[in-house]
């Protein structure tokens, strides 16, 4: 993907460390989800940026927000939202965060345990509940397959202990992985969905929505060997409407349909301006050279997500006509701080030189809530944004 305008002028104009997002351009791909999915209610996966002015930028597009903990529901509803367009997501909760959750007004929990049912009847009576059937998140970069989600049979027993207690057996949800690269990971979803809303409305349990969950990849990230991953985010849309389009004729009710978009949203229109700390050439045992690129920020700091996935870097102040591969690390003394797997080397010009600027791109999702306050003394990136050109 090309750095656009805004985000290279902001980049440029920085003389420290930082992570820019460009709030128009997470604008545009919010209209154009929804032009993609028409009347399908957004949520944004609040995990994936909890920067506020970024969450205030998809509130007043209407976009309401998926929430993982009571302090995540308050951080929503400071940019206006109405308590009916924020869920409780995270199945895993305590009695006092359910509790806490249904103070602040949340009607809406995600679900995947005869436990967590009887809590939420305990301390949010009323409530309504979404049971999360689990997938097994093949095709995905993060599968998010083992500690979320239940199977079919123990969905309907969830979604039938959630009526005897007084709850409202409103829906199910899924979550196909992180980064899902495949649209078969989704057709096999629905089938799923399909078939667990049939037995429901079997036992006279008639949901009224589906909650698609997150998944939706972003476009500008490497793999592991360093080739640009190419999502068919074409075919996962039109896979995404004919299965809408299914679980409406299979339902004895009508269904309203959610998403949960994260990366989807935010990830390629957030960069980091990071800067060198030194790039090295050193021996190793087996006699071969080896260059390493060490930089300001790193897995603590900003890149969380490298041990899955390689980000695009320039290096603004170089040509780039001579350049060395490159092992790229952060600055920390973790050794996993750094692009560890054997193939991963990236082109750095071989002029850089302690301090030369680095953009780091598609930056946007799980940055800034995957810091640390400080590992081994590195403070995390001040987050700033752009907003014209």
């Amino acid at each position: 993907m090309r750095l656009n305008a805004r985000l290279h002028a902001a980049l440029a104009a920085a003389t420290e460390d930082r992570i820019v997002f460009d709030l128009a351009g997470i604008e545009a791909q919010y209209e154009a989800l929804c032009r993609e999915l028409p009347g399908v209610s957004v949520r944004f996966a609040m995990k994936a940026c909890p920067v506020d002015a970024v969450l205030a930028r998809l509130a007043s597009k209407g976009c309401g927000f998926d929430a993982a903990s009571p302090r995540e529901i308050e951080q929503a509803l400071a940019t206006g939202v109405p308590a009916d367009r924020i869920h409780y997501g995270n199945t895993i909760k305590s009695d006092r965060n359910i509790a806490a959750a249904h103070r602040l007004g949340i009607r809406d929990f995600a679900t995947d345990s005869p436990q967590d049912v009887a809590a939420t009847a305990a301390h949010a009576p009323g409530a309504r509940v979404f049971c999360r059937l689990a997938t097994s998140g093949d095709g995905a970069l993060w599968g998010l397959s083992r500690k979320f989600g239940c199977s079919e049979a123990d969905a309907v027993r969830v979604m039938e202990a959630a009526r005897a207690a007084g709850l409202t057996p409103s829906g199910l949800s899924v979550h196909v992985g992180s980064q899902q690269m495949t649209s078969e990971a989704w057709q096999d979803t629905f089938e799923r969905l399909a078939d667990v809303i049939a037995e429901l409305n079997r036992r006279g349990i008639l949901p009224d929505h589906v909650n698609l969950g997150g998944g939706l990849p972003a476009l500008g990230y490497f793999d592991n060997r360093g080739r640009p991953l190419d999502p068919p985010v074409d075919k996962i849309f039109a896979v995404i409407r004919d299965g809408m389009r299914h679980l409406s004729g299979v339902s004895a009710s009508p269904l309203d349909f959610l998403i949960e978009p994260g990366r989807h949203l935010v990830a390629d229109h957030g960069a980091i301006r990071a800067h060198v700390a030194r790039l090295t050439s050193r021996e190793r045992a087996g006699g071969e050279r080896e260059h390493w690129l060490y930089l300001s920020c790193g897995k603590f700091n900003g890149l969380y997500e490298m041990d899955q996935l390689q980000y695009r870097l320039l290096f603004p102040t170089h040509d780039g006509r001579d350049h060395v591969p490159a092992v790229v690390a952060g600055p920390t003394c973790d050794s996993d701080d750094a692009y560890t797997h054997e193939h991963n080397r990236v082109l750095v010009p071989r002029a850089v030189a302690s301090g030369d600027p680095v953009w780091i791109l598609s930056c946007g999702a799980y940055a800034t809530g995957y810091m640390t306050q400080g590992f081994n003394g590195f403070e995390p990136l001040p987050a700033t944004w752009t907003d014209s050109e």
